[in-house]
């Protein structure tokens, strides 16, 4: 089966600035993101994910390398490519001075689609009961679906999430995210760049972690977490045993476990699949380490990310499942 691509590049690089002072912002990208499905873009603080996607909207030229976004060329044909494509950035773009209904049917005006079509976004959105209120009186979750809607209006092929959800509540939050998997239930690819690595993991049928201009790991979410390895944590009824748990743990993972002397914790990262919590806890009570809970459980994402691209760990990893529920 032949798959299709909405975006598609391959050595996409720009270059900012000239000499020395060059800032080299992509390194040869290369992207594949098959139609109808969420391609999570991650990655560090001046990564490259802005360039990224404003090289692939049309907004900035590459200097080099190739793009094919909807089934057009961003450099031969861009005009095509805004046709085929809705954006919504960081922060709304709408009007407070207009309404909802104001603002949407102005958008239509001026990318020609038809005036109906903004009312229907309203209904969509659950924004007809204020579309005749102006803009500024929305909440910020309000906004952000406004914009979004906006990005609809002419019903585009791939849709580019810049972070949607910042400085939203989690209510607000969830709206967008179910408003996301509607579209791709309905064909649309959406390329999502998010800092809340929580929305990838749920939202992201595959992730491209990108790191000095250049797409460093991909796959998906669960991938990226197993390419990681698991997490193993012990803590102990007395500061006396703390050691005596962190060399069982060295001898079954072959890592070196971090201790928390205040949480009488001690933790390691283990690549080894066959390693279960019933050994470890078998392997500590023959130690004769007294414990009071134990856990054995796979990354989040962030903890993968933070692995990944920044080459850090961690000190104490967050939310584990108990020795009871893991059994």
């Amino acid at each position: 089966m032949t798959t299709t691509y909405a975006v598609l590049s391959e050595g996409l690089e720009k270059r900012y600035g000239s000499g020395g002072r060059a800032v080299h912002a992509l390194r040869g990208l290369d992207l594949a993101v098959p139609e109808g499905t969420v391609c999570g873009l991650l990655g560090p603080n001046g990564a490259g994910k802005t360039t990224a996607v404003r090289a692939l909207t049309t907004l900035v030229r590459p200097d080099a390398g190739s793009a094919r976004v909807a089934g057009h060329d961003v450099l031969a044909d861009p005009q095509a490519v805004r046709r085929r494509i809705g954006v919504t950035g960081q922060y709304a773009s709408v009007d407070g001075d207009l309404t909802g209904r104001e603002n949407l049917r102005l958008f239509a005006r001026l990318l020609r689609a038809p005036r109906t079509r903004a009312d229907d976004l309203l209904e969509r959105f659950g924004l007809t009961g204020a579309a005749d209120r102006t803009a500024r009186t929305y909440s910020g979750g309000m906004r952000r679906r406004l914009d979004l809607a906006a990005s609809l209006l002419t019903r585009p092929a791939v849709l580019f999430l810049d972070e949607p959800t910042t400085g939203l509540d989690p209510h607000s939050r969830n709206g967008i995210w179910d408003a996301v998997r509607e579209l791709t239930g309905e064909g649309t690819t959406v390329l999502l760049t998010t800092q809340y690595l929580e929305e990838a993991d749920r939202l992201a049928d595959s992730v491209v972690l990108i790191d000095g201009g250049r797409a460093a790991h991909r796959g998906t979410p669960a991938e990226l977490k197993a390419r990681t390895g698991s997490y193993a944590e012990v803590v102990v009824a007395e500061d006396a045993a703390l050691y005596a748990a962190a060399a069982v743990l060295d001898q079954l993972t072959g890592a070196e476990p971090t201790l928390d002397p205040e949480r009488g914790a001690v933790g390691v990262v283990t690549l080894d699949p066959s390693l279960t919590l019933p050994r470890i806890v078998r392997e500590l009570d023959a130690a004769g380490v007294p414990v009071v809970d134990a856990t054995l459980r796979p990354p989040t994402l962030d903890e993968a990310f933070l692995r990944l691209t920044a080459g850090r760990e961690p000190h104490h990893f967050t939310g584990p499942n108990s020795l009871t529920e893991a059994t």
